[in-house]
């Protein structure tokens, strides 16, 4: 059965190997996989080229929309996997778009890879299906906020958020535009009991410049509320490019 994903250049699936950027695993060696397709429609989406395909009317601060011929594949399960062991990593990055909406088929991709240790970067929306559940050392969960322009009543689901901070697997990253915001993380961490010590505020931006800016403030917020601050350390080295 083929896995979407999306494209670095017509033909080419994002599959690759670089540092980490985000999140508890930031610098870590990793290969990348990036899946197509999203649930959500956040405004500010840096990898919109995965979901907003033409006649796709979901806001974007941007505009842009993009040819789904050039920019989703279809790559079989053991193909996807034999790209990823070409690149000799031990740690996998699955990411997005949303990648649970393809788990049955993830599943089956893990199950013919070696031992590796598997992060996978989702939105918090969806529920992992069991036999790839047993396969995911480390979530990536990124809720979406106000600002992120989808309504919480498909975006913060409490049947979900409540699963996943009972998860020790399950690292919370908040993307943070304003100081406002970080009011929507405290009032979820109180409600779903979440560790302080699980989640990283990270600054929204695809520019060096304004990452550096945000998180002079954002870096004291972090030391009031006892949260972990994530840089973007792929945007600082490589710009907002795919493959990277």
């Amino acid at each position: 059965m083929p896995l979407t994903l999306a494209t670095t250049t017509p033909g080419e699936p994002e599959i690759f190997a670089s540092l980490q950027g985000e999140g508890p695993s930031a610098g870590r060696p990793s290969v990348f996989i990036r899946l197509s397709r999203c649930n959500l429609a956040c405004v500010w989406c840096d990898t919109a080229y995965s979901w907003r395909f033409f006649g796709d009317n979901r806001p974007h601060r941007d505009g842009l929309d993009f040819a789904r011929a050039t920019n989703q594949l279809s790559v079989p399960e053991a193909d996807a996997a034999a790209r990823i062991v070409a690149l000799k990593g031990n740690r996998l990055v699955i990411t997005g778009g949303e990648p649970l909406l393809q788990g049955p088929a993830l599943a089956r991709m893990l199950e013919l890879l070696p031992a590796m240790h598997v992060e996978v970067e989702t939105n918090g929306t969806i529920a992992p299906p069991l036999a790839l559940d047993a396969l995911v050392q480390q979530y990536n969960v990124s809720p979406k906020l106000a600002h992120s322009g989808n309504p919480a009543s498909i975006a913060l689901l409490p049947e979900r958020l409540a699963a996943w901070a009972a998860d020790p697997r399950a690292w919370f990253k908040f993307v943070i535009a304003t100081p406002g915001d970080v009011v929507e993380v405290l009032a979820l961490a109180s409600d779903y009991t979440i560790p302080a010590e699980r989640i990283f505020l990270m600054p929204e931006g695809t520019a060096s410049a304004t990452l550096r800016e945000r998180e002079v403030w954002l870096a004291e917020l972090c030391l009031a509320h006892g949260f972990r601050m994530s840089d973007r350390l792929h945007i600082h080295l490589y710009g907002d490019t795919r493959g990277t």
